[in-house]
């Protein structure tokens, strides 16, 4: 396309080396396309049954569409099952335990690394606390909220005019 338009000048030339490096530096920045795999001790949120919002770890993987996952039950509320994967949203945590660990390892796992509570940290289990806290409002809460926000946003539009 270049030597239809003319004869190649240096200019040409340094636009065209250029472009091939930004393309060789942007293929070299790539990350890894998936990370969070089904795997014994990786940490999920249940998104769907009777255990739905609570977190759980996966013990076992019965095949390709089924895991055995564990709370533990004395932290979050999820005893040992059979779950569908599809059920599950896996995070970035992972526990180092073997396939099948008892509760007890899977305890002193979680424990050693403060998984849960660096995953209380993470902006995905803020915005889950506070869809919980405003599901569970009640009307004069609720109430309470509209006019905090209204005094708010008339503190704003003073501080603004002045």
């Amino acid at each position: 396309a270049i030597l239809a338009q003319g004869p190649i000048t240096a200019d040409v030339c340094v636009i065209a080396c250029s472009l091939v490096v930004v393309v060789v530096k942007m293929a070299s920045q790539t990350k890894p396309m998936y990370t969070r795999f089904v795997q014994p001790g990786r940490l999920a949120l249940i998104t769907y049954g009777p255990c739905e919002g609570k977190m759980c770890t996966i013990i076992d993987i019965v095949d390709q569409k089924r895991v055995v996952v564990d709370g533990p039950e004395s932290l979050t509320g999820v005893k040992r099952h059979l779950m569908p994967v599809s059920r599950l949203s896996l995070t970035d945590f992972r526990v180092d335990i073997q396939r099948g660990a008892r509760e007890k390892t899977l305890k002193t796992a979680l424990a050693k690394d403060d998984t849960m509570k660096k995953w209380s940290e993470t902006a995905w289990a803020k915005k889950i606390a506070a869809q919980k806290v405003r599901s569970e409002m009640n009307d004069f809460d609720r109430y309470k909220l509209m006019m905090a926000k209204k005094r708010r946003a008339k503190a704003v539009k003073k501080t603004i005019k002045k």
